[in-house]
């Protein structure tokens, strides 16, 4: 039988370890004005650094190595150098500084509910005109607030009832998640890993372009190492989603 001593001992043990749970736990239970503001100040430095074409100010608004930006079309965007070779990939940047018509966007910034969430922040709030939003999740650094991850949802998915939940599932499914897909540079409708033939290859996907379809969504994947490409289809079923066809392209000569 446990002795008095023993049991006092290990009451107070998990006494301390309850405390010390519940404490991690209500770190980002709260949010201050100064947290706030300072998101605020970071969604508003976004839209200058992407429409101004200044590549480190937008690579600099996210917690890298770590953090991300999403959308179907590009692809889950991971490292500091794709994340800059994204804002040159738009044709503006091609142009004298002059006509970029300056750092563009809108100086105040967007105004949205901003949430406290267990890495630091959430929010989700409409862009343009359309239904399109934002998906954001901020992290707390030592350089100050930072995305975490910004999703972007397009009226189109939307119209398909897709959700980031949705996007995150298929890239998992399709194996995105290992690294064995090359980014992908130059034509818009037909990107192909970078090529040794020069010229402008601007980047266009990280790993995985998804692009919603009459049949579903469909997928576009090159495997490193020239071993060809992945042409998917992914349906989403009761169970989840799974790939209903996957058609895999060798490279010439194989």
């Amino acid at each position: 039988m446990m002795s008095s001593r023993l049991l006092g001992a290990a009451l107070a043990l998990a006494i301390i370890a309850a405390g010390t749970t519940t404490t991690h736990a209500d770190i980002h239970a709260t949010l201050t004005d100064q947290d706030r503001a300072e998101i605020k100040a970071l969604l508003a430095a976004y839209a200058p650094a992407l429409i101004g074409c200044k590549p480190d100010a937008w690579a600099d608004l996210f917690d890298t190595p770590g953090g991300y930006f999403a959308s179907g079309p590009r692809g889950e965007v991971r490292e500091r150098l794709a994340l800059m070779e994204l804002v040159l990939s738009y044709d503006r940047c091609d142009a004298p500084p002059a006509a970029t018509g300056g750092p563009g966007g809108n100086a105040a910034g967007p105004d949205p509910v901003i949430e406290p969430a267990p890495e630091g922040a959430r929010a989700r709030f409409h862009y343009g005109r359309g239904q399109g939003y934002y998906d954001d999740v901020y992290v707390k650094t030592p350089r100050g607030w930072k995305f975490k991850v910004r999703t972007v949802i397009s009226d189109e998915e939307i119209a398909a009832g897709l959700t980031p939940e949705d996007f995150i599932e298929i890239r998992k499914l399709a194996g995105d998640d290992h690294g064995h897909y090359e980014n992908l540079y130059g034509d818009h409708d037909n990107p192909t890993p970078r090529s040794g033939l020069g010229g402008r290859q601007p980047f266009r996907v990280s790993g995985l372009r998804l692009l919603v379809s009459p049949e579903g969504v469909r997928g576009l994947a090159y495997l490193r190492d020239n071993g060809g490409r992945y042409e998917d289809l992914y349906e989403k079923t009761p169970a989840g989603w799974r790939i209903k066809e996957r058609k895999q392209v060798l490279p010439a000569g194989r």
